[in-house]
């Protein structure tokens, strides 16, 4: 087995990306924005998007504050 996958997954990560430490410590800010208006928080914050995009476990967390607030 080789690291081709994961090299590829690296390559193809989005310069924006903000990461987990700093899109989490946004995420409640971002959730809110984004409960009023997802491109508005997209066009805000396109670190944390693109993080959001990327990271299945912190995308998670964001649905579930977002279904939180919403629902």
């Amino acid at each position: 087995m080789n690291d081709w996958a994961e090299l590829d997954r690296f390559l193809r990560t989005d310069p924006r990306d903000v990461g987990c430490e700093e899109a989490m410590a946004m995420l409640h800010v971002y959730v809110e924005l984004a409960a009023e208006d997802p491109a508005e928080a997209e066009r805000r914050h396109p670190g944390i998007a693109a993080h959001l995009r990327a990271c299945g476990p912190c995308d998670d967390d964001f649905e579930g504050l977002l279904a939180a607030i919403t629902e």
